[in-house]
């Protein structure tokens, strides 16, 4: 009889001070359920399309979806949220008869009031449903987890690339590893160690250095072993106990071999803390505007990254570029329905008073009151071009882009990633029309913009994921046992 591996995913990553809180209906808005994952995923370079991939490519095995649901980078779930979605997965658990393997896509970064762990409780409740049953888990990068997180699974992996263009690879490492579990008859080894380094999502882009040489060290000791290394950058926004880096690994000469592994580059992340957390240049609004007035893009658009914005909303940026003579100006993507349901009231050709962006939270700039033009309105989905997450449907709901003096505004109703191309040839146009593009990444931009730009501006500004993370106000999180509240601190689990 084929093995039957049922798997489900769901994905949120909190900023726990973000205000807007996602709900039990936001989350079953976005729920893909049964064989509607076979359809949505199949080929995408996502965790769920790389396990469809190994899962599907195998004359051993039965596929059983379940249900997957992805917010995106948001805010903190609602408890009731957190609630549902597990009782929802240990449904259709119990709904899909007899199992042999269990594939789950967790990010690691949820947050929620009454839940220190997320990831680790939906585990629990898993196992506690499903005893004996081998479980593999397929995290992101940015996860913020601890040995705890893991005592009830078999097999946990995480992204190795920030961009994460490796999102499928993470899918079929999980499920490979799964399946291995199955037809060996033995699981391997599973260790965690925490370096003790709290850093800036916009230094955890793993080709900047030095934290690239450690990530080398990783897959220098999987050529020369039978293991899977997987160094997690963890989310500072989100406040909870295991927020940090973290170095994961599953090894199949057992338990000594993956506590070795994890250890060994545990105390390299350490070493290096003080240069990983310099290593590159952040400016504040007016340093990044003298200097993109001093030195234009040449031939390129030059990026100015607005990182700390967290709800793809802030406003500093754009208002601080009004009446400039920068050349033309792009802002892809910003989080305002209002004004993209004004501009759809209007219609095409229109000229509107507008009160845009800056809506989510004060720390986010506030809305720039301007006039605009509507150059097109309407509802707008796309499937992903880009390196990371090829494939995906992205619906954006109602949008418009408009001109106010040389800047072209795209406002969205649904949050998306303005990381690649797409927010410009969804509307007939490309990057390089554009002198400036403005963009609210960490890192994921880097993948397209690095070659497509002049060069970037990483701007640091008063919103709520700054550069420097001893201004986030942390409850859960202890400051005082990590790096850079304490210089030298100890290595945990």
């Amino acid at each position: 009889m084929p093995y039957r591996v049922a798997f489900a995913g769901f994905m949120l990553e909190s900023v726990s001070a973000v205000p807007v809180v996602s709900t039990k209906a936001e989350f079953e808005q976005r729920m893909t359920r049964g064989a509607e994952l076979l359809d949505g995923f199949r080929g995408t370079n996502t965790v769920a399309g790389g396990c469809l991939d190994v899962l599907e490519a195998a004359d051993d095995v039965t596929p059983v979806p379940l249900l997957q649901t992805l917010i995106g980078a948001l805010g903190p779930a609602s408890d009731e949220a957190i609630s549902y979605l597990t009782a929802e997965i240990l449904r259709a658990l119990a709904d899909a008869g007899p199992l042999d393997g269990i594939v789950l896509f967790l990010h690691g970064a949820s947050w929620a009031p009454g839940y220190p762990d997320i990831e680790r409780h939906i585990i629990d409740e898993v196992r506690k449903a499903m005893p004996g049953i081998p479980l593999a888990i397929a995290l992101d990068y940015h996860g913020n987890v601890d040995s705890r997180t893991f005592a009830n699974c078999d097999v946990a992996v995480a992204y190795r690339h920030s961009p994460h263009t490796d999102m499928g690879q993470t899918g079929q490492r999980a499920t490979e590893a799964l399946m291995r579990i199955l037809r060996e008859g033995r699981k391997p080894g599973l260790a965690l160690c925490k370096p003790g380094v709290i850093i800036p999502s916009i230094l955890s882009a793993t080709r900047l250095e030095p934290l690239a040489s450690v990530i080398a060290e990783a897959r220098a000791m999987e050529a020369e072993g039978d293991c899977d290394i997987s160094i997690m950058a963890g989310f500072s926004y989100a406040d909870s106990p295991n927020t940090g880096m973290s170095v994961l690994a599953i090894d199949w000469d057992g338990q000594e071999a993956a506590e070795a592994k994890v250890r060994k580059l545990a105390e390299r992340l350490h070493d290096l803390r003080r240069e990983i957390s310099n290593s590159i240049e952040v400016m504040d609004v007016a340093g990044a505007l003298t200097d993109l007035e001093a030195s234009p893009g040449n031939g390129k658009p030059v990026v100015l990254l607005e990182h700390a914005d967290r709800m793809n909303d802030s406003t500093y940026l754009l208002r601080a570029l009004i009446g400039r003579d920068v050349g033309r100006v792009a802002v892809p993507f910003l989080l305002d329905p209002e004004t993209a349901e004004l501009a759809l009231k209007a219609g095409e050709g229109a000229e509107i008073e507008v009160a845009i962006g800056g809506k989510s939270s004060p720390e986010s700039g506030g809305p720039v009151h301007a006039t605009a033009k509507v150059l097109w309105a309407g509802t707008k989905s796309y499937k992903v071009t880009g390196p990371m997450e090829t494939g995906k449907l992205v619906n954006l709901g109602t949008t418009a882009l408009l001109d106010i003096g040389n800047i072209r505004v795209s406002v969205v109703s649904a949050f998306a990633f303005g990381v690649d191309g797409d927010p410009f040839y969804i509307f007939g146009e490309k990057p390089e029309d554009y002198d400036v593009i403005v963009l609210r990444s960490k890192t994921h931009f880097r993948a397209f913009y690095e070659p497509a730009s002049d060069r970037i501006i990483v701007v640091d500004t008063p919103d709520l994921g700054p550069a420097d993370v001893r201004l986030i106000a942390f409850e859960q999180l202890q400051t005082a046992q990590v790096y850079p509240w304490l210089e030298n601190p100890p290595l945990t689990n």
